[in-house]
């Protein structure tokens, strides 16, 4: 089966500061699967990449078979993180869902009664179809979350790309995402997220890429999220346990913590109090 995505040693950089190093990887139809490592590992940049928004500065990227080539990839929905959104402009759900009709056609047309319909569709399909008229500022994280998705898939994208798609929400609603992003999977959704919680995709991913700078591993989250590889990956002393089939991952806690400081605490009790190189003062702040 031809790749959706093909990444070919790619390289690409800020100015002279580079980011990522010579990138070789696929993602095929079907697919679901997540990026993961530390903040600044580049996980962004190779999505935009992806996009067609950055350009490598050495190597191929091909969608579909055929190299972008500086072109934006055809065919493929963008879900940007919930925090890069200003929830100040003044639209409402089914607004933002047409722009999704707009970034189709290239052109701005009054939407006619086939655009409406569709968005009624796409919102009853992530149960959101009341929400049509409500302004995006008025909606809960997971709301706004099934918005932005929503946007993507009235294009019919055949891949669909998720940056930090369970970043702000709580535990239940991220929980909700990632279930709904499964259902769209099955499907036949092809779709590639960017996420910082490793527990939730070792419970909810098929397949991770563990990437910093360059691909350290790839493959199923059972055989992949190893101690060797998360501590390559994130550069940290990492925790992996495995317990009634369930796989939890968890950074070993660092000294000077607020449990060393005071290994019995009584509710209520005042922070100890430190000394500092000020003038010898002392400060109730203690480092956790």
């Amino acid at each position: 089966m031809q790749p959706l995505v093909e990444l070919n040693h790619v390289a690409f950089g800020y100015g002279s500061e580079p980011v990522l190093e010579d990138i070789c990887l696929h993602l095929h139809p079907g697919q679901f699967a997540a990026l993961v490592g530390p903040s600044g590992a580049g996980k962004t940049s190779l999505l935009k990449l992806i996009l067609g928004v950055l350009q490598p500065a050495r190597g191929e990227i091909c969608v579909h078979g055929k190299s972008l080539n500086g072109r934006p990839a055809p065919r493929v929905g963008y879900v940007p993180q919930l925090e890069s959104v200003d929830w100040n402009f003044p639209v409402t759900v089914e607004q933002v869902v047409l722009m999704g009709r707009v970034r189709r056609s290239g052109v701005w047309p009054w939407p006619g009664v086939e655009d409406r319909r569709r968005v009624r569709e796409v919102l009853e399909r992530l149960e959101i179809g009341g929400l049509a008229g409500r302004h995006i500022r008025d909606l809960s994280g997971g709301q706004q979350q099934r918005v932005f998705l929503a946007r993507a898939l009235i294009a019919e994208p055949d891949l669909l790309v998720l940056d930090e798609p369970t970043t702000g929400v709580d535990m239940r609603t991220a929980e909700n995402v990632l279930h709904m992003l499964a259902h769209l999977n099955q499907q036949g959704m092809t779709i590639l997220i960017t996420t910082h919680d490793l527990n939730a995709a070792a419970g909810h991913l098929p397949w991770v890429v563990c990437l910093n700078r360059r691909v350290i591993a790839q493959g199923p989250p059972d055989e992949i999220f190893t101690t060797e590889t998360l501590n390559e990956t994130y550069r940290g002393d990492m925790l992996v346990i495995r317990q009634d089939g369930m796989l939890f991952v968890q950074q070993k806690p660092h000294g000077h913590t607020y449990h060393d400081l005071v290994p019995n605490p009584v509710a209520g009790e005042a922070m100890p109090q430190t000394p500092e190189s000020n003038n010898g003062r002392l400060s109730s702040t203690v480092s956790v």
